[in-house]
């Protein structure tokens, strides 16, 4: 069993950053795929990020190539969603999540956090 937790969500200005963080208890990253999912009100959840843990592959929707970044520390076995030039559009409850493979699919992770809220003001 792995419990999730994030971190790091708040109230920025459009063209800011935050930083979010998901850490894993219980068991670690090793041999997962981590990703960043995010769902606006009255939207389906979208998939943002996704890291493949051992090689260190990650993958971005084409909505936040460029602005986000998905990095690791293995020793504090936590993922790190740095977010820059954050849009409007960006605002939404990010939840982040552990599987076996990287997916684009909501449905291939197992496990999920209880997500943390991002808004971004124009």
């Amino acid at each position: 069993q792995v419990q999730l937790g994030e971190s790091g969500g708040g109230l920025v200005q459009a063209g800011g950053s935050l930083r979010l963080s998901c850490t894993a208890s219980g068991r670690t990253f090793d041999r997962h795929a981590v990703g960043w999912f995010r769902q606006a009100p009255g939207k389906e959840r979208e998939f943002v990020t996704a890291i493949q843990w051992n090689t260190n592959t990650t993958y971005y929707a084409d909505s936040v190539k460029g602005r986000f970044t998905f990095s690791r520390d293995g020793a504090r076995n936590t993922g790190y969603l740095q977010m820059n030039s954050l849009k409007p559009e960006d605002t939404a409850v990010y939840y982040c999540a552990a599987g076996i493979e990287a997916s684009y699919l909501p449905g291939d992770y197992s496990f999920w956090g209880q997500g943390t809220q991002v808004t971004v003001s124009s």
